[in-house]
C-alpha cells in the first residue's frame, strides 16, 4: 500500500481500561443477564465478553477479547455505533434466543436481531471467540441460529470467514475502528469482491486501495506468505452458493489474529508468551507499486526499481510523463503499439513473475486446459489475455476480457500471464530479443573487415561500449549510495590499524565515523580474497533489498579499481560470538538477552525465508555473524554466502560447499544440498550455544566424545536438559523457557531436514505454551562424523569461526 497512511505500529494495540468483575460460566440461559462489571468466559478460558471502555474513552461497549494471553486486545464488539454512556448496561437473552442490550433507562440499545424465534435457546461463547445462539431440536441435536462471526469487527480470527452468501445476500467483512478509542465502522474495509473472478480487496469507502488478487488454488496472487504450511491452512471456496475465505490453525501451539487498524494495514500476529506482546508475522505492503491500478492499464509495476512503472511488451506509454522520475502520477498506463488482428493471426507473449490483473471482469472455467483456455481466448475479439486458473493442479482457465490493470512484476513468486497481441508485434519483439543471433551476424561482418585491418579500432570500440553499459547495469542493479574512496579512507584513518573490529577471509572490517559524525563499519574485501568480487555483488544486490529489524542494515558502497568497500551501520556491542563463548563477558548475557536475542535471529530467518521479496538462504548463520546494538538486540549480517530461491524452489545443489563447519547441516556438508531447512538447522545449533555459552565444534565433556549437539541430545533423553544451561546464569533463568528453548533447538537440528521444522513453525513454538514433538537424534551426533576441515581450507586462523568456501561436496 502506498505512503506512510499504510505503516503499522504495535502501539495501536492500545491499553484498553476494563472492570475486573465476577466472572461467569461459559453459558447463559433466557431470563440470565450479564451486568457492567461481570464476565462471560469460554470453556477453555481463552476469551472473555463483558463491558469495556477503549483508551480513555468514557463509553461503554460490549465486547469479546482475549482472557488467557492479552486482556486488552479486543476482537469483536456488539454495540460498535451505539455505547452505553455510563456503567448501568446490562446483557441479557430473550426467551425467543435473542441478545439484547439495555442501557439504565430499559432502552434498547443494540440486539442479535434473528429473524426467527428459537426454542429452548442457549447463548454460548466459544474457545474459537464465536459468541453464539443455540438451540435443541426434537432429535437432541444443537443448531446454530445466530453467531458474531457473522458479523466482524477489525478482527479475522481463526475459523471465522469472510465472504458471501449468494443465496441470503449476507456479506462477512472486516471493517476497521474509527480510532483506537472509538470502535464504530472506520473507513476501511476488507471484502471478498465477488464480481468476474472474485478477489480480494482493501476499500477506502466505496474506493479500491489494495487488491491482494484472486485465488490460484495455494494464495491469494498478492501474498505468497498465505500458503499452506504447518502452522495455519489457509482455504478458498467457490461454488453457486457461497464464496468465502477462512484459515486454520493446523496446531495449538500459538494464539493468532488478523487485524485491520485505523490506518488500513492488516496484519497477522501471534502472541509471544515471553515477551507478553504480540509478534507481527506479516503485514499488507507498504511500497507504491502496492496502491490499486498504482501503473495504470497494460503496466507492471517493479517495487525495487526506480522509476517502478514500465509498459508491456508490445504497449506504449500513453501520456509523455508516465515513467518519468519526476511525475508523480503514472495512472494513464500503456496503450496498444499494433492493432490486434482478431481473425486468427494474433499470437500471445508470455509475461512471468506477475501478481496477476484485476479479475473484477474475468471469466474463470476449472475444468479446461491452458491449450483450451488459449483456444478459447483467440475465438474471442474482446479477449485481452489468459492464464491457469490453478497452480497446484495446473489446471482451469482465467480469462481477461478488458483493460489489463493492478499488475506487480516480482523478483521470486508470481504467475504467468499469456497477453494477447498482433501476430507481427511479437515477431518484431521476437527479433528484437535475440541478441546471440545479432552477435553472429556482427562477428561474420567483423571477420571480412580483418583483412582490411579495420577490426581493431572496431572490437576496442565495441568493448569501451560494452564496459560503459556493463558499469551502467552495475550501478543499477546495486541502487545504493555509492561513497567515494576518499571519504571511507578519511573516515577509517585510511584504514588504521586501531579501528580494525576484526578480520575473516573476505577481509577485514574497520570502524569508521563520516564527517556528519555517523559510526559505520567498513568491511573492505581482500584484494587476495578468491571469493571477494562474487561475494560482494551477492551481497549487495540481495541484502539492500532486505530491510528488517533483526538484519544489518547497509548503508553504501564504495568500488575503485580493485577496492571493493560495503558500508554497514555501526554495531557498538560487536558480535555475538564476543559476548557467548567468553568466561566475563557472558555474565553480561542474562536469560532475558539471550530469549531476546533468539528470538530476534528466529524473525530475521522468518523475514528472508518468507516475508521478503526475496527468497533468500544464508548459507553461514553462525554466532560471528550475529551481531549487536546498543540495546543487545541482534542483526544477522554477512550475506555474502547467501543465495536466492525462486518462489516455488525448495532445494537447491552446489558443487563449492560454503559455510562453518559446526553449522553446516548434514545435507549440505556431505552432499552440497542447501534449503531454507539448512538454515534452521544452522539457527538450531546457534540456540545451543546461547543457552549453553559453548561452541558446538570444539566441545568436550570428560564422560563422551560427542560435540555440543550430542551432548544436548544426550541430556535430553536422560531427561536432564537444564544441566545444558550456562553456569553463568547461576540459575537465574525460566524453567519452562528452558525447556522449551532446548526442545526446539533440537527438533531444528534433527538429521534428516523433512523432519525439521520451517521458521514460522518454530516462532510458534518459542512463543507458545502447548507441549512439543519429541526431537529425533541430530545430525552431526559425533564430532568425529564431521567432515574433516583442514584437507579442504588449508591453513585458516580458527577451523570453529572460518567461513568455509572450497570443499567439494563426497
Amino acid at each position: 500500500m502506498g505512503g506512510s497512511k499504510w505503516s503499522f505500529s504495535c502501539s495501536l494495540f492500545t491499553f484498553l481500561f476494563f472492570i475486573t468483575g465476577t466472572s461467569t460460566q461459559d453459558i447463559i440461559f433466557p431470563g440470565e443477564s450479564i451486568k457492567d462489571g461481570e464476565t462471560l468466559v469460554s470453556a477453555g478460558g481463552s476469551f472473555e465478553l463483558g463491558f469495556f471502555s477503549p483508551g480513555s474513552s468514557k463509553n461503554r461497549y460490549v465486547g469479546i477479547w482475549y482472557k488467557k494471553v492479552s486482556s486488552g486486545t479486543v476482537v469483536w464488539v456488539a454495540n460498535r455505533e451505539t455505547p452505553v454512556s455510563d456503567k448501568s448496561g446490562v446483557l441479557s437473552v430473550t426467551g425467543q434466543g435473542i441478545i439484547t442490550l439495555l442501557n439504565g433507562k430499559h432502552s434498547l440499545v443494540w440486539s442479535s436481531n434473528m429473524s426467527k424465534a428459537a426454542r429452548s435457546p442457549v447463548v454460548q461463547l466459544m474457545e474459537s471467540g464465536n459468541l453464539v445462539v443455540k438451540e435443541r431440536n426434537d432429535n437432541n441435536l444443537e443448531r446454530t441460529l445466530w453467531e458474531s462471526f457473522d458479523y466482524p469487527g477489525d478482527s479475522f480470527l481463526p475459523e471465522m470467514k469472510i465472504g458471501r452468501n449468494f443465496i441470503t445476500g449476507s456479506e462477512m467483512y472486516l471493517t476497521s475502528w474509527k480510532s483506537t478509542e472509538d470502535p464504530a465502522p472506520g473507513e476501511y474495509s476488507i471484502r471478498i469482491d465477488p464480481r468476474g473472478y472474485p478477489q480480494f480487496v482493501l476499500k477506502k469507502g466505496s474506493e479500491v486501495v489494495f487488491r491482494g488478487g484472486s485465488w490460484n488454488g495455494l494464495y491469494f496472487t498478492v501474498n505468497p506468505r498465505l500458503e499452506q504450511n504447518s502452522v495455519f491452512s489457509y482455504d478458498f471456496v467457490l461454488n453457486s452458493m457461497e464464496v468465502y475465505w477462512e484459515y486454520k490453525k493446523q496446531n495449538s501451539l500459538c494464539v493468532s489474529r488478523l487485524q485491520l487498524n485505523p490506518l488500513g494495514a492488516m496484519q497477522h500476529s501471534v502472541w509471544n508468551k515471553r515477551k507478553h506482546d504480540w509478534e507481527v508475522l506479516w503485514t499488507t505492503l507498504s511500497e507504491r507499486c502496492a496502491t490499486y491500478a498504482f501503473c495504470g492499464p497494460y503496466a507492471t509495476c517493479t517495487a525495487n526499481k526506480f522509476p517502478p512503472c514500465a509498459c508491456l511488451e508490445g504497449y506504449v506509454a500513453k501520456s509523455i510523463t508516465f515513467g518519468d522520475p519526476g511525475s508523480v502520477d503514472s495512472s494513464d498506463g500503456c496503450i496498444r503499439m499494433t492493432p490486434l488482428n482478431c481473425h486468427g493471426k494474433d499470437r500471445f507473449f508470455k509475461h512471468t513473475r506477475l501478481k496477476l490483473p484485476d479479475t473484477s471482469h474475468a471469466w474463470a472455467n476449472n475444468s479446461m486446459s491452458l491449450h483450451e483456455c488459449e483456444e478459447l481466448c483467440l475465438t474471442n475479439c474482446s479477449c485481452t489475455a489468459y492464464t491457469t486458473l490453478d497452480i497446484l493442479k495446473g489446471t482451469g482457465c482465467l480469462i481477461w476480457f478488458n483493460d489489463l490493470i493492478d499488475m506487480t512484476e516480482f523478483d521470486v513468486g508470481g504467475q504467468d500471464l499469456y497477453v494477447r497481441l498482433a501476430a507481427s508485434e511479437l515477431d518484431r519483439i521476437q527479433r528484437k530479443t535475440k541478441p546471440k543471433e545479432k552477435l553472429k551476424v556482427a562477428i561474420i561482418s567483423i571477420s571480412s573487415v580483418v583483412a582490411t585491418g579495420l577490426l581493431i579500432p572496431v572490437f576496442v570500440l565495441y568493448v569501451r561500449k560494452k564496459k560503459l553499459r556493463k558499469k551502467d547495469e552495475e550501478n543499477e542493479e546495486i541502487e545504493l549510495p555509492m561513497i567515494v574512496f576518499k571519504t571511507v579512507a578519511n573516515a577509517t584513518d585510511n584504514f588504521s590499524t586501531n579501528n580494525l573490529l576484526g578480520r575473516g577471509g573476505f577481509g577485514a572490517v574497520y570502524k569508521g565515523i563520516l564527517e556528519g559524525g555517523q559510526e559505520v563499519a567498513v568491511k573492505r574485501l581482500s584484494k587476495n580474497s578468491g571469493q571477494g568480487l562474487e561475494e560482494f555483488k551477492t551481497e549487495v544486490t540481495l541484502i539492500v533489498k532486505l530491510q528488517h529489524r533483526n538484519l544489518v542494515k547497509l548503508l553504501g558502497c564504495c568500488i575503485k579499481g580493485d577496492e571493493r568497500m560495503l558500508i554497514y551501520e555501526y554495531m557498538p556491542n560487536k558480535s555475538l560470538d564476543y559476548f557467548i563463548f567468553d568466561r566475563t563477558r557472558n555474565k553480561e548475557l542474562n536469560w532475558h538477552r539471550r530469549m531476546n536475542i533468539v528470538d530476534g535471529i528466529a524473525r530475521g530467518l522468518l523475514y528472508i525465508h518468507h516475508d521478503s521479496r526475496l527468497k533468500i538462504i544464508h548459507r553461514d548463520l553462525k554466532a560471528s555473524n550475529i551481531l549487536l546494538d546498543n540495546s543487545m538486540n541482534p542483526k544477522i549480517s554477512d550475506f555474502g554466502l547467501a543465495r536466492k530461491f525462486g518462489g516455488d524452489q525448495t532445494e537447491a545443489r552446489t558443487k563449492r560447499v560454503v559455510g562453518t563447519y559446526g553449522y553446516m547441516s548434514p545435507e549440505y556438508a556431505f552432499r552440497g544440498l542447501f534449503s531454507t531447512k539448512s538454515d534452521v538447522f544452522s539457527f538450531g545449533v546457534l540456540v545451543l550455544e546461547i543457552v549453553s555459552g559453548k561452541r558446538n565444534r570444539g566441545f568436550s565433556d570428560s564422560n563422551h566424545d560427542h560435540n555440543l549437539l550430542g551432548h544436548a541430545w544426550s541430556l535430553w533423553i536422560a531427561d536432564r536438559p537444564l544441566e545444558l544451561i550456562d553456569n553463568a546464569l547461576g540459575g537465574s533463568y525460566n524453567v519452562a523457557e528452558a525447556r522449551r528453548c532446548i526442545n526446539v533447538a533440537l527438533l531444528c537440528v534433527q538429521q534428516q531436514p523433512e523432519d525439521r521444522p520451517d521458521m514460522p513453525l518454530v516462532v510458534m513454538m518459542l512463543c507458545g505454551e502447548s507441549s512439543l514433538a519429541h526431537p529425533k537424534q541430530p545430525g552431526f551426533f559425533l564430532e568425529r562424523s564431521q567432515p574433516q576441515a583442514e584437507s579442504a581450507v588449508g591453513k585458516q586462523e580458527s577451523l570453529d569461526q572460518s567461513t568455509i568456501t572450497a570443499l567439494e561436496p563426497r
